[in-house]
């Protein structure tokens, strides 16, 4: 088992981060929160969570041990694998999670892509007894909300590799679909990426 890396981080993508280990580079598969505070060329330690298929081997990285920890709970619950436990962790920080499903929260829940209402409700069910404390004013979702997702996806883009006049073009792009309160800068760095990918 894989439990964590440290190494220096050689390239990173949408998706991805390859992270140079003893000569041997490892692809890690990182939500866009975490992806965001990597930066190419230099050092970086990430929980990991290997899962092994068939056919395959895949390692998933998080920010801290605390992320990773539920990443391995959320797949306990039935219907849940791997990417969809990591979509939970890109919408919503781990303490949201843990307040969502405590206090049986299905609106929080279902605002992960790929979970429905009777998927919010079977987490509930599964994970409520097993799912640890739930920090008094845990917030509802993951990043800063408010007026300051601009820069904070700009400098994300940039980290990931992206010039500093393609990640302006894509967060104002980004900020025309914004309308009312913005959503957690993990989903807005999100749609700007997907601009950016058909770009690149």
């Amino acid at each position: 088992m894989i439990a964590s890396v440290r190494g220096t981080v050689t390239a990173t993508g949408p998706d991805h981060a390859v992270v140079e280990v003893g000569g041997v580079g490892l692809a890690v598969y990182c939500a866009p929160g975490t992806l965001a505070d990597l930066r190419v060329g230099e050092p970086a330690r990430l929980a990991t969570s290997l899962v092994v298929r068939e056919d395959s081997l895949t390692l998933y990285g998080f920010a801290d041990d605390d992320a990773k920890q539920l990443f391995e709970l959320l797949q306990t619950a039935s219907g849940v694998g791997p990417r969809l436990a990591q979509a939970v962790l890109a919408v919503h920080t781990p303490d949201a999670v843990r307040k969502a499903i405590a206090n049986a929260d299905t609106a929080a829940l279902t605002r992960v892509p790929g979970i429905g209402k009777k998927g919010a409700e079977r987490l509930v069910l599964e994970l409520r007894d097993r799912i640890g404390p739930v920090p008094v004013g845990a917030d509802g979702a993951a990043g800063v909300t408010g007026g300051a997702w601009p820069e904070q996806v700009r400098q994300a883009l940039v980290g990931l590799g992206w010039t500093a006049g393609q990640a302006d073009q894509a967060v104002a792009a980004v900020a025309e679909t914004v309308d009312g309160p913005p959503p957690p800068v993990p989903v807005l760095l999100k749609q700007a990426i997907r601009l950016l990918g058909r770009t690149r």
